[in-house]
């Protein structure tokens, strides 16, 4: 049985005043209502709170079978009767229609209308006729396109809505018969359609299907018909024949069946597409996809009318993508991108609800407490009517279509009442004599009728009713006056004031904690949520007032899960956070004491605040709030206690208090360490240096190490996206750099903080500009390369610290701290990894004049080859060094640039004279002390000046020639 809530959805009601008994009737849009009875149709205005007055009228052919509005191109489509024969029309342009005698334009389906066009036709309702060449027994007008589906005895046909334009400043709507469906061994009762999904029914049995376009295989169908596979057929042929075998000793009829997704195909019943679209015009071709196949059994044991074992009030219900819609009624352009569909049907006493779009799934079942005639699904409810009352349920369609719209529900971020919450029913108001229903907007039409007493004619036996051929049953009226009826339109009360009825009914069951709370509230929470999905029924200011009713209901859904000690209590985190409430709102709400007095924090509390602390929020508590934040955790959770205190939002907590509890601590288990910095943070905040000496002494660097790599906001906080170092950090910078570069290595290589966000907390610890960067930084960056990074980020770690050095050379600048390490420890631009010509444009401010920039600008033209080139500047700026240099680099390939490049140019600098004559004279001595060892004797003088003093160059000559010798 369901829950019952006897809340109140219902709010006022009218009396539609219709001159006719009513026979069939439809919602027509935002503000009008149309009702058929004899051979008319009557529209009438409703709009807002105002009377339901008549706005116009028109005749039909007959007697109204069927009737079907579409907002798509604001049209009426009827299917009518004369003379036994049926006919389908469609009513456009009916709001000109002033008066009943008023001119009418009739035209065919596909009617060219050319020009010169009569301007009076503008404004007059037209009538399109659609022939068929078989009765229509049910239509349906997709609500996002416009496109009308026609269901008959073997087939289906579709005609899509269109625009004919006529000039270029009129058009008229048109249909085109697009596309027919043969289907056999079903015959449809009702029909639904929707952005190609379709569904059908007849009385004991549910088809879905999906047209599906195929632009692969386009060319290739050329009209011709496409039959679906039916493995199946044969045998359920041959089944459906026994069917209908009967006899006065039995009785056979078919087991029920569910068949889903692709599986549907195998139920049996054969489905052929057809396009009949004109081959000039842009024909979507189509190929079928199966859904869902239900059949159900009725139930023989008991002696039963045929009406009770029928189905009834199939629906398609689209959701949309939220967002603005463009509301124009003629515009068939417009796309609503469909978000989810839900499908309906019911028996007498049960009804299914299945989501259709991604996957088929049975949402919810509901089992009526008494047989239901007709019901009408919204967003929000499911409206069902009995013989004398009004039953409105509750539904998760806004619960479904929220998972298919947003990623991040069921996360951490997001939260929604789950798909197969139970549902209930929020009132059964009395209401006698219902007939039928239907529903637009916020309004609900019910037909009344109180019926004279009836006698039964005669009863069927079971094995008659239970036949396909079976007849229905007449009732015999006995010769009284007409009985009375009513039409009515009852409006639903806005949602936000039921949610408010709804949170106010929750109330009863706080004290109690019981499940009950959190399902209506999850109700509450549901029916906000459809309303603001169904954008397009909101009216101006309405979605403000939604969208704070919505944040209200997570904030309550939020206390529930956080003070019950349930497998859920973790979604206190997510709802609190969709309520838009702060931490210190939320502990203001939160039970503290029980009934007993004594104190218990759930779960769910727990979670939201330890998650809440987490996320570094750029809130502060209060010194009272923060203290019952440590009391909780040290009761609830204390080895999340030093965590919970490094939290930025825990800054005003009392030191003394936080230490006082520190000092509780059982700490086996879990890291002392982490315990041993906490308390070093505490007590430079409480200015007792000598007890953050001992702390930190305690243990050895490395293992403090790890202490702060396993909780960062030690070191650091963020605030509004930046960096801040904490006071501790600001402590080692002074006392303990080394510790500090070491810690923040640290958490680099556990990932704990990027390179960006460290090169900024070493800045804004230093004091630094963004174009300054201090020497601890530098620290950290040398303290990578020794590591050992990637290569990728060794490349750019080497282009920073190469800029870093020259532009201390070339500035003069000193570093503003003692560097960690020294010139010994590093070896960078000589290193083999390094890429030297990405730095040679970065070397023209660092002057050639000092020795430093000398060095700088010859190692990296070395690093480069370009030996000739650094043999020059090192004779021209620094000559005493060319010999220690021609030692070290003019080896193996490279030993030819002795006498090839050396010897020559000092030659031709000391003959040129001047004050490095000297220097020059002996450089050149070590080089043919050098050369006279390469090189044979012939070799030797070939290398050797023409214009020298054969004395100075006799002692190399002479070693030269001995030299073969003395080998």
């Amino acid at each position: 049985m369901v829950q019952l809530y006897n809340l109140h959805p219902f709010g006022s009601q009218q009396v539609v005043p219709c001159k006719l008994e009513p026979e069939r009737f439809c919602g027509g849009g935002r503000d009008a209502l149309f009702v058929a009875a004899g051979c008319k149709v009557e529209a009438f205005a409703v709009a807002g709170q105002e009377l339901c007055q008549p706005r116009c009228a028109f005749s039909t052919l007959g007697r109204v079978l069927c009737l079907a509005y579409s907002e798509a191109g604001d049209y009426l489509a009827a299917i009518e009767e004369k003379n036994k024969a049926t006919f389908l029309r469609a009513y456009v342009n009916w709001r000109s229609k002033r008066t009943e005698n008023c001119r009418v334009c009739i035209r065919m389906v596909g009617h060219n209308v050319e020009a010169p066009f009569n301007d009076t036709y503008k404004d007059q309702m037209s009538i399109i006729e659609m022939p068929l060449t078989e009765a229509p027994l049910c239509i349906s007008c997709c609500p996002a396109k416009g496109d009308l589906l026609v269901g008959c005895t073997n087939k289906l046909v579709l005609f899509s809505l269109k625009c004919q334009i006529i000039n270029e400043e009129f058009s008229i709507l048109d249909f085109e018969r697009s596309l027919i469906i043969h289907i056999n061994n079903i015959i449809p009762v009702e029909i639904s359609f929707c952005v190609g999904y379709i569904a059908l029914m007849s009385d004991l049995e549910v088809l879905i299907l999906k047209l599906k376009s195929d632009p692969k295989n386009g060319k290739n169908v050329n009209h011709q018909p496409h039959k679906t596979n039916n493995p199946m057929k044969q045998t359920e042929g041959a089944s459906n024949e026994t069917l209908q075998l009967e006899s006065d000793d039995f009785v056979i009829c078919q087991k029920p069946m569910e068949l889903l997704g692709e599986k549907s195909s195998q139920s049996g019943i054969s489905v052929t597409l057809e396009s009949t679209g004109l081959a000039d015009e842009k024909i979507k071709y189509y190929h079928v996809q199966h859904l869902l196949y239900k059949r159900f059994a009725p139930d023989i044991s008991s002696y039963v009318l045929a009406d009770d074992i029928k189905l009834h009030s199939l629906q398609l219900l689209p959701i949309y993508q939220t967002g603005s819609l463009t509301s124009g009624r003629k515009n068939l352009s417009q796309e609503k991108e469909l978000l989810s569909l839900f499908c309906f049907f019911s028996l007498p006493h049960v009804g299914y609800l299945y989501m259709v779009v991604k996957s088929v799934e049975l949402m919810s079942v509901y089992q009526y407490p008494e047989k239901s005639q007709q019901a009408v699904l919204t967003p929000q409810f499911l409206h069902v009517i009995a013989s004398n009352n009004l039953q409105c349920f509750t539904v998760r369609c806004s619960a479904a279509a929220a998972r298919e719209e947003d990623p991040y529900v069921d996360t951490t971020l997001k939260a929604c009442p789950p798909v197969n919450m139970d549902v209930c029913a929020l009132r059964i108001q009395l209401f006698i004599g219902l007939k039928a229903i239907c529903h637009f907007k916020n309004h609900l039409i019910l037909l009344t009728k109180a019926d004279p007493e009836t006698i039964p004619e005669r009863r069927e036996s079971p094995k008659r009713l239970l036949s396909r051929k079976g007849t229905s049953v007449k009732l015999k009226t006995p010769p009284v006056a007409e009985a009375g009826w009513n039409l009515y339109i009852v409006d639903t009360i806005s949602p936000v004031q039921l949610y408010k009825e709804m949170v106010d009914y929750s109330n009863t069951y706080k004290t109690a904690k019981t499940q009950s709370c959190i399902h209506l509230l999850s109700e509450a929470h549901l029916l906000v949520r459809a309303a603001l999905m169904d954008a397009s029924q909101l009216e101006p200011g309405e979605k403000a007032e939604l969208l704070e009713a919505f944040k209200e209901s997570c904030g309550h859904l939020g206390d529930c899960y956080s003070r019950l000690d349930t497998q859920y209590s973790h979604l206190a985190l997510p709802y609190y956070k969709m309520s838009g409430l702060s931490m210190a709102e939320v502990l203001t709400r939160a039970d503290w004491v029980l009934e007993d007095g004594s104190q218990k924090y759930e779960r769910g509390l727990i979670f939201y605040i330890n998650h809440s602390l987490y996320e570094n929020l750029d809130e502060e508590l209060s010194e009272e709030l923060a203290a019952k934040v440590v009391q909780m955790f040290h009761v609830a959770e204390p080895k999340q206690l030093p965590h919970i205190l490094c939290s930025p939002s825990m800054k005003n907590i009392n030191p003394l208090t936080a230490m006082s509890y520190l000092r509780k601590l059982d700490t086996s288990g879990f890291s002392s360490i982490l315990v041993t910095l906490t308390k070093a943070a505490l007590a430079l905040k409480m200015g007792d240096l000598d007890m953050h000496r001992n702390e930190m002494k305690s243990h050895p660097e490395m293992k403090l190490v790890c202490g702060f790599i396993l909780e960062p906001r030690l070191l650091m906080h963020q605030r509004k996206g930046q960096i801040v170092p904490t006071e501790l950090a600001a402590h080692l910078k002074d006392t303990q750099p080394g510790l500090l570069v070491a810690a923040v290595l640290g958490l680099q290589k556990n990932n704990k903080i990027g390179i960006e966000e460290a090169d900024s907390f070493f800045k804004v610890l230093c004091g630094k500009d963004e174009d300054i960067i201090p020497q601890l930084l530098v620290d950290l960056w040398e303290a990578q390369l020794v590591a050992g990074l990637p290569d990728v980020v060794l490349q750019e770690l080497f282009f920073k610290l190469t800029s870093q050095y020259i532009w201390r050379l070339s500035k003069r600048q000193p570093p503003d701290t003692i560097p960690l390490r020294t010139s010994q420890d590093l070896s960078l631009i000589c290193g083999p990894s390094f890429d030297i010509a990405s730095i040679i444009p970065f070397l023209e401010p660092l002057s050639e004049d000092t020795i430093a920039g000398l060095s700088v600008h010859v190692l990296c033209h070395t690093r480069l080859k370009e030996y000739e080139h650094c043999i020059d500047t090192l004779l021209e700026r620094c000559p005493e060094a060319i010999i220690p240099y021609a030692n070290h680099e003019l080896k193996e390939e490279n030993r030819t640039l002795w006498w090839k490049k050396l010897l020559p140019e000092l030659c031709h600098r000391i003959k040129c004279g001047g004050e490095k004559g000297q220097l020059y004279l002996s450089s050149l001595k070590e080089t043919l002390s050098v050369v006279a060892v390469e090189l044979e004797l012939r070799d030797f003088l070939n290398v050797l000046p023409e214009d020298g003093t054969a004395a100075f160059f006799l002692p190399y000559l002479l070693y030269c020639s001995r030299k073969k010798s003395l080998t």
